[in-house]
């Protein structure tokens, strides 16, 4: 029985790294403006509220409520929309590596640890949501979740001010 278990999961796993790898090559082929178009609203100021909040504590640092953090976030669906955006950006900032090669490779690199962050954040609200534990927890989640984000976009941004100021104005006003 363990063993159908373990060979479950082992196919389970490959069949979603394949997914993903299919996934990303397929962004890869996309133009520019293909890739701008693919990226979903989010709330960009809440969060950023949030992440700012998580990443640069205070005194007294329970500012923010769980409703709150859930309404700044744009809640269930702001949360699958920051996690499907994640690799778009990744798939952009892969398109820096034209004419930013280092750069680009790094960037690219350190928000692969920030998506990885959010996957694992967004997860484990699903989870918890799904099997109703988690309420406790779920609030540090969402602020990892948004933490990840804000990154993401901040690395990216900065990339593009840096490496490709021309494309920098179209990439800020879709984000």
């Amino acid at each position: 029985m363990s063993l159908l278990i373990l060979v479950i999961a082992s196919l389970t796993l490959a069949g979603m790294l394949i997914h993903a790898h299919v996934k990303q090559r397929r962004l890869a082929s996309l133009s520019w403006t293909d890739l701008l178009s693919r990226l979903r609203p989010v709330p960009t100021d809440g969060i950023s509220t949030v992440a700012l909040e998580y990443l640069h504590p205070t005194k007294g640092q329970l500012g923010l409520e769980t409703d709150d953090l859930w309404h700044l976030v744009g809640g269930v669906d702001g949360l699958a929309q920051m996690r499907e955006n994640a690799t778009t950006l990744l798939a952009i900032a892969g398109y820096a590596q034209q004419w930013n090669f280092q750069e680009s490779v790094i960037v690219a690199e350190r928000m692969r640890h920030d998506a990885l962050t959010l996957r694992k954040a967004t997860f484990k609200i699903a989870l918890g949501i799904f099997l109703n534990y988690g309420s406790a927890r779920g609030p540090f989640y969402v602020q990892e979740a948004a933490s990840a984000y804000y990154l993401m976009r901040a690395r990216l941004l900065a990339l593009y001010e840096t490496s490709h100021a021309g494309r920098y104005p179209a990439l800020s006003a879709a984000l």
